[in-house]
């Protein structure tokens, strides 16, 4: 079993939703954590949790959609905190649209920050993690890249992107002493994305607590797991699994699954409230601006 105390861990999406939820557990496993994120003032108020619990912090301000800038982030880390022992790529962004309504620069932010952000900044910290035949990549997912979401079409394909990607890194790390984690949860009530948006969870699909994710990522890594699948209880999640095997298979049957549950619906009525929410930002500031500063997971 992996231990995580006095291990360097680097959580991006560090400073709201499940990304706090995160870090207060990574603090109770005694670990140094660099949070990284777009707002200081945010960052700060985790500080001052984590310390409570007995971790070590470092909080930077940072814009992961600047991939090219991403080797300063890796050399400042290392100058203060140390070579990183675990990566948690948590960092994410939803945009609700029909797909015909995304503009070029909302594409290229949510599969920025989604995938390539989590590419690049385990590109950078690898060969350090070879060297040492020792690490861990945890990659927070989503059910959504199993089965895609009506109207949140780019964020599924981002989520399923990262699902394929662990998979296929996963074989070529096999043996090396680096391992990765995927993490897939279902809908997250209370903090997050979903939470953001204002509109119900759909009542047949199960929701979770950002409580339960945070737990699952310390599973994941003390337990060297592939892939976890969280959801509302065992029950729902062995349910998920059993769908998500069918829906391969019967691809029509889980749309039509999809539309009894009424996600489509749902996922319409967060396409309006995220107009509203968009509305309480500057008025210069684009969408893609506004909806980009909620850099966590569902």
């Amino acid at each position: 079993m992996t231990i995580i105390a006095g291990q360097t861990v680097l959580l991006t999406g560090a400073s709201r939703g499940i990304g706090v939820f995160i870090a207060r557990a990574l603090a109770k496993e005694k670990a140094t954590i660099v949070g990284v994120s777009r707002s200081q003032e945010a960052l700060d108020q985790v500080a001052t949790e984590v310390k409570a619990l007995g971790g070590r912090w470092l909080g930077i301000k940072y814009d992961l959609s600047q991939l090219e800038a991403l080797p300063n982030l890796i050399q400042q880390i290392n100058q203060l905190a140390g070579p990183i022992d675990i990566l948690i790529n948590n960092a994410g962004i939803e945009i609700y649209k029909k797909f015909q309504d995304y503009s070029t620069a909302e594409l290229q932010s949510i599969l920025t920050i989604n995938l390539l952000s989590g590419m690049e900044l385990s590109r950078l910290v690898l060969p350090t993690m070879l060297a040492q035949s020792r690490g861990h990549i945890v990659n927070i997912a989503s059910l959504a890249g199993k089965k895609g979401n009506p109207y949140n079409s780019v964020y599924s394909a981002s989520k399923a992107g990262f699902l394929i990607w662990t998979d296929a890194l996963r074989q070529e790390l096999a043996s090396t002493g680096v391992e990765i984690s995927a993490i897939c949860p279902g809908y997250v009530s209370g903090e997050g994305m979903i939470a953001d948006t204002g509109v119900p969870i759909p009542k047949l699909a199960g929701a979770s607590t950002p409580d339960d994710v945070a737990k699952a990522v310390i599973r994941a890594i003390k337990q060297n797991q592939a892939e976890v699948i969280v959801n509302q209880d065992p029950t729902t999640e062995t349910l998920s699994k059993l769908l998500i095997g069918l829906w391969q298979i019967f691809p029509l049957f889980g749309d039509a699954v999809y539309q009894w549950m009424g996600v489509g619906k749902l996922n319409q009525l967060r396409i309006e409230n995220q107009k509203h929410v968009a509305l309480k930002f500057s008025g210069s500031k684009s969408m893609v601006a506004a909806t980009s500063d909620k850099t966590t997971e569902r």
